[in-house]
């Protein structure tokens, strides 16, 4: 049995689990999760919690569910072939969407930790840009890490409504959870996931200093630079 932490959100811890039991192949495409029950068993949560979280799961594209059956891993979208049709339009709205609404929330968030973060949040921020590092580097999407950057900066805020407007969005949070973000830049893959997790170092280094408002300013640059390559995806090309 595997009992979650109580600093942030069970939801949220569980949702991150999954998604990097995921992410690093222990959970492969096809793969049935494990039932509601056993979740419940090895994590010590409650039947709420671990519909929640594969709720976020189906939300991010990661699993679909069976009545009755239960939770399959989905296919790697980056097995699939490159297209975009108008579902994948929608889809691109939609996260373009949620940054828009993240933009204003987590500069704040990011300004609010500077101020009041603690050594435990400092450490947390730092194991997890490592991780994202070391990721990169084994040429992984890193999106546990960056999903554990972001919701320990909303736990650094010491305001539990922002720990749990996070812990609900979950890998909702994370842009490349739901798009293949990379495919529409003409950076490869590493030097765009080493780029965003540039962007990340830039907002650690504010909060460690506790300057709120370059905390806030990189925040607000992260985010915005992650919007504007989507729209730029949503652009028609042009004419010869």
């Amino acid at each position: 049995m595997t009992a979650l932490r109580r600093r942030e959100t069970l939801t949220s811890q569980l949702t991150k689990t999954l998604t990097e039991r995921i992410v690093k192949g222990a959970l492969k495409p096809g793969d049935k999760l494990p039932s509601e029950q056993e979740l419940i068993e090895q994590y010590s949560v409650s039947r709420t919690v671990v519909r929640e979280a594969i709720s976020s799961l189906r939300a991010a594209g990661l699993v679909a569910t069976q009545q009755g059956v239960g939770a399959f891993v989905q296919p790697a979208a980056a097995n699939q072939p490159f297209r975009i049709d108008e579902n994948s339009l929608d889809l691109i709205k939609e996260v373009i969407n949620v940054l828009e609404l993240r933009i204003g929330l987590e500069a704040e968030a990011a300004a609010l930790a500077a101020q009041r973060r603690k050594p435990e949040h400092l450490e947390a921020m730092r194991v997890a840009l490592d991780r994202m590092a070391a990721a990169i580097e084994a040429s992984e999407d890193a999106i546990a890490p960056d999903l554990e950057f972001h919701q320990t900066i909303a736990e650094a805020t010491g305001n539990m409504h922002f720990t749990h407007l996070f812990g609900y969005l979950g890998a909702l949070m994370i842009p490349r959870a739901r798009v293949q973000t990379f495919r529409f830049f003409a950076d490869d893959r590493t030097a765009y996931l080493n780029r965003v997790n540039g962007e990340h170092e830039d907002i650690y280094q504010a909060i460690a200093r506790q300057d709120s408002d370059a905390a806030r300013s990189a925040m607000r640059l992260h985010l915005s630079n992650s919007r504007e390559r989507l729209r730029k995806a949503m652009e028609p090309p042009l004419s010869a």
